[in-house]
């Protein structure tokens, strides 16, 4: 299990810990359907990383194995990779290991080194945006958006860090490093915190000035890529203060409009695609590929630029959803959480094929929640082929009184339940399509 999953019951305690607090100070900073597609959003990447982990973690231990600078020149030493903390007569029984704590804090420096490189580029490259907008999709801030992670993008940017294996460092080290640093960005994404102080905001990424970072506002885009340290982006000229004349306008300049995480991954792609195929020059195609996002040929109409907006020049995406369809809703989203949560504590137990059968299963249910929120004519089919499917299941699981025949039965009503209500609320999908399911 990595760090990233053994502190999801951290995530979802604190949602729920900034929801009843910004509730009590009468804000409200994030709504229900944007939320779900948040965590549906991350849902999708934490699952890819049960099979991708060949190409972005295994290519980085075959480089630090075998072509770390330790390989040819010998009398280089090795980084430490053991605990900073012994057992000793220091406080509390502990003493540092002086060594491996300077390895440690190298390391976790480097590697935000190396990330604010990775976030940049995947801001500057069209190609790297396609698969990083997914972070910056939603039109709300709040603690549930930093869960809001692309699919795609790691197949990209494992190549940011190959540096770190060139120079030795240990694998468990850099993941280690690399978890805490992603665990320490979850708390950067809130409303509910002001601006922290001189000494702070001067060395370290905070909420404010991640706040930029999520802005759509001309002034603010591409701006703060930091991690942990702010200090790389005033070092290398992108940093801007949170202005509070000007308030934050959260998304991106085209708004996805959709809630459907498979349809977030695969939105600028689309884009991409479509363009490409009306340009007749391949300068051009290289361009749209590598150039920065935003720019295309004349033939197109020439660079998009960025328009002025503001909270008030902004209507975000919020199809109306009659309360007990929604009540429907919440209810398969919190079954296909928690049976992806249950995926990702046994992937390494189960076959693969087993694993992404499930996983494929956890997909369609959160693109059906996501049919659900849009009221989409498209959810009405899979639902219920969705749904019957689960019954078949149950049902034979009870039928080949399988170990796991309990949760046949568990599924079977759950299921029948489920057709019931959608039934109930046919006439509620009477909307157009408002994304593709997939």
């Amino acid at each position: 299990m990595t760090i990233i999953q053994a502190s999801i019951p951290l995530f979802f305690a604190s949602l729920a810990i900034e929801l009843v607090w910004t509730h009590r100070r009468g804000q409200q900073f994030a709504r229900l359907n944007d939320s779900i597609a948040d965590v549906s959003c991350g849902v999708l990447s934490q699952l890819a990383g049960i099979f991708d982990k060949a190409l972005t973690l295994g290519v980085y231990v075959w480089f630090a194995a075998h072509a770390s600078v330790q390989q040819w020149l010998p009398l280089m030493p090795a980084w430490p990779d053991r605990s900073a903390l012994v057992r000793g007569e220091g406080v509390l029984g502990f003493a540092v290991d002086a060594p491996a704590l300077l390895s440690w804090a190298v390391t976790f420096f480097l590697v935000d080194l190396c990330y604010y490189w990775s976030h940049r580029m995947s801001h500057e490259v069209n190609l790297l945006w396609a698969g990083h907008v997914v972070h910056h999709q939603s039109e709300e801030y709040n603690l549930s958006v930093a869960l809001r992670q692309a699919t795609i993008g790691k197949l990209f940017t494992w190549i940011f860090y190959l540096p770190l294996a060139l120079i030795g460092v240990p694998w468990r080290l850099f993941v280690a490093c690399y978890g805490i640093n992603l665990i320490y960005q979850f708390i950067l994404h809130t409303r509910a915190v002001g601006k922290l102080g001189a000494p702070i905001e001067g060395v370290m990424n905070t909420p404010s000035h991640h706040r930029v970072h999520h802005g759509v506002n001309p002034k603010y885009q591409d701006r703060n890529y930091a991690g942990v340290f702010i200090v790389f982006d005033k070092w290398f000229g992108t940093f801007e203060v949170e202005d509070e004349a000007e308030p934050v306008v959260y998304g991106t300049t085209k708004p996805l409009e959709s809630w459907n995480p498979v349809a977030a991954n695969l939105q600028v792609f689309r884009y991409l695609w479509q363009d490409l195929k009306q340009v007749s020059r391949w300068s051009d195609r290289v361009r749209l590929v590598f150039g920065r996002p935003g720019w295309r040929p004349a033939e197109l109409g020439g660079p998009i630029m960025p328009s002025a907006v503001s909270v008030h020049s902004v209507e975000k995406f919020d199809p109306p959803v009659p309360r007990s369809l929604a009540a429907y809703g919440v209810l398969q989203f919190v079954l296909a959480t928690s049976a992806a949560v249950a995926l990702l504590r046994n992937a390494a137990m189960l076959p693969k094929q087993e694993a992404a059968a499930m996983a494929f299963l956890v997909v369609v249910s959160l693109v059906g929640v996501a049919g659900i929120f849009e009221r989409a004519k498209w959810t009405w089919p899979l639902e219920t082929a969705r749904l019957i499917s689960f019954v078949v299941i149950g049902g034979a699981l009870v039928a080949t009184q399988s170990p796991l025949a309990i949760w046949g039965w568990v599924n079977i009503v759950l299921s029948i339940g489920s057709l019931f209500v959608l039934w109930r609320h046919r006439s509620a999908f009477t909307e157009v399509a408002l994304s593709p399911v997939m």
